[in-house]
C-alpha cells in the first residue's frame, strides 16, 4: 500500500500538520491552488496567558494569486511583531533556548514569497521532528485539473492506492471518482495530545512551537504517539 496525504503549506502549523505529514508515504505540498485568505495559509496560534492570538504575516496582491505566487508584504513591521510575541509568551518555557535562535534566524530572512517562508519553517521542524517521509510539491507534476480531479491525478501520477483526507474532505471530495480509480480514501481524524504548557488549562491546536518550546525532544515521542485515523 502507497499512502499519500495533499495540503497547502501553511505559517507556522500545528502539530495535526506534522502528524500527517509522519503518517504517509509521500506527502505532497499543494501550491498551484488559489490563496485564500481565511485558511491557515499565512496564519496560525500560539498560546498566552489569556488564551491564544493569531501570528499573521500580511500579503501583498493576493487578489486571484496561486499560493506560490503570493508575495510577503514587508511594509508593515510584522516580523518585529511576531518576534516579539513569541518571546514575551515562551521566553521562560523549558526549552525555548532550544528552538528561538534557529526559529528567529528563519524570521529574519527576507523572503519575497509567502511559499518560500513557509517551507522554510515546515522544513526546519520537520529536521526536528525527526521526520523521514518523501516530501513534493503539487506544482513539480504540471497537473492542470482542479478539485477532487486534481487531487485524483496527484494520486495517479504517484501510483497511490490510499489517500489521507482531513477530516472536512467528506464534504467536498468526489469520492466517486477515487472509488472507480480503485484508490481508498481515509478521512483523517486526529486526537490532539494534551502536553505540558506554560499556562494553567491546556489548549490544543497551537502552532507545532507550543509544542517544542514546552516539551522539546520528547516532542518527537508526543508526535510519534498521537492519533490521527
Amino acid at each position: 500500500m502507497k499512502i499519500i496525504a495533499i495540503r497547502q503549506p501553511g505559517y507556522i502549523p500545528y502539530i495535526g500538520f506534522f502528524k500527517k505529514i509522519e503518517s504517509v508515504d509521500a506527502f505532497i505540498f499543494l501550491d498551484d491552488v488559489q490563496y485564500s485568505r481565511t485558511d491557515w495559509d499565512n496564519r496560525n496560534k500560539i498560546r498566552t496567558p489569556e488564551g491564544s492570538m493569531w501570528l499573521t504575516v500580511p500579503i501583498l496582491n493576493k487578489s486571484g494569486k496561486l499560493l506560490n505566487e503570493v508575495e510577503i508584504d514587508y511594509s508593515k513591521n510584522w516580523v518585529s511583531k511576531h518576534k516579539a510575541a513569541i518571546k514575551f509568551n515562551y521566553e521562560h518555557s523549558p526549552f525555548f533556548d532550544t528552538y528561538w535562535d534557529d526559529i528567529k534566524y528563519i524570521l529574519n530572512e527576507s523572503r519575497k514569497k509567502l511559499l518560500d517562508l513557509n517551507i522554510s519553517l515546515i522544513n526546519y521542524f520537520i529536521s526536528v521532528l525527526q521526520i523521514k517521509t518523501k516530501l513534493i510539491f503539487s506544482s513539480d507534476l504540471h497537473i492542470d485539473s482542479t478539485g477532487s480531479n486534481k487531487l485524483l491525478d496527484i494520486c495517479k501520477t504517484l501510483h497511490a492506492d490510499t489517500y489521507l483526507s482531513g477530516e472536512f474532505g467528506k464534504n467536498y471530495l468526489d469520492m466517486n471518482i477515487f472509488e472507480n480509480e480503485k484508490i481508498q480514501i481515509i478521512f483523517e481524524k486526529f486526537e490532539h495530545p494534551k502536553y505540558i504548557q506554560k499556562y494553567p488549562k491546556f489548549i490544543p491546536n497551537m502552532s507545532i512551537i507550543d509544542l517544542l518550546f514546552h516539551e522539546g525532544p520528547n516532542s518527537i515521542n508526543i508526535l510519534k504517539n498521537s492519533k490521527n485515523y
